[in-house]
């Protein structure tokens, strides 16, 4: 599922090939994947210029004139790829927008996905976005703004990280090195927290997802070319390594279930108690 280094890669990738480009066509195969009629979304868009594309969390944001945009979720994967004018495309897609000078891009996806048009001014009522938190990577999430949102919560850790409620972007993917390089147990409650280990919190959720990012994001995803990122499995900390010594310490990577998702933690650097 790609969470937000690889949508924050797409979103500046759809920028560059998509901004000034006036859409001229779009084949929906699988109208549950849109939140309007096939026939309303394609009146409602066709003519639409590409104003610029956005990520946040792990939504991308098509800004389009006039006065819409296109909102996109990949859901638990997806491919979301550009094609060029007379280029092959894949066999199977659910969604496809086509501009007026014959590029566009599919989208594939492999569980469930969202491709919303939403007029601007009804923006704010768009229920799967108005209340998403800012983007975890956000330069305006300073450390006092960060330190204000998780003083006395009685939330565990990992949860309020994957609430995107609270902090847009993080899934259980890079959560997992989140929480170890911050040396913190996913269970442990935001209100036990000292300072010090919330600004450890702080730095390694920027740390590890811009680490990624600059990798081009998650080897098992792949990005608006149909590129699969460079962040491999020997780039995690402990995440899915169960077994394997910890970089700290060497004690044995243990998988443990915490709350609804699995967790893997180093039993000494993590610590509940």
């Amino acid at each position: 599922m790609p969470e937000l280094p690889e949508i924050v890669i797409i979103a500046e990738q759809m920028n560059k090939e998509l901004a000034g480009k006036k859409v001229a066509n779009i084949e929906a195969r699988q109208p549950k994947n849109l939140n309007v009629p096939v026939k309303q979304f394609e009146k409602a868009i066709k003519g639409k210029t590409v104003r610029n594309v956005s990520s946040k969390g792990k939504w991308l944001f098509v800004k389009l004139d006039p006065a819409y945009s296109l909102l996109l979720n990949l859901g638990m994967g997806a491919e979301l790829l550009h094609f060029k004018k007379g280029s092959e495309l894949p066999e199977n897609y659910h969604f496809k927008l086509i501009f007026s000078d014959g590029t566009g891009f599919t989208a594939h996806f492999w569980w469930f996905g969202y491709v919303h048009l939403v007029p601007e001014k009804a923006s704010s009522g768009h229920k799967m976005t108005v209340r998403l938190g800012m983007s975890a990577i956000d330069e305006a999430l300073t450390l006092e703004r960060f330190k204000s949102m998780v003083a006395g919560k009685k939330t565990a850790v990992k949860s309020f990280l994957l609430d995107q409620k609270n902090l847009a972007g993080i899934g259980n993917v890079y959560v997992q090195d989140i929480l170890f390089k911050a040396r913190l147990h996913p269970s442990r409650k935001l209100s036990s927290l000292s300072e010090k280990e919330t600004t450890a919190l702080f730095s390694a959720i920027r740390d590890v997802l811009n680490r990624s990012i600059k990798l081009h994001g998650a080897a098992f995803e792949r990005d608006f070319y149909g590129n699969k990122g460079e962040f491999t499995a020997e780039h995690f900390l402990v995440g899915y390594k169960t077994g394997k010594p910890c970089p700290k310490c060497g004690e044995k990577i243990v998988k443990a279930r915490t709350g609804n998702t699995a967790s893997y933690i180093c039993p000494a650097c993590q610590k509940l108690d």
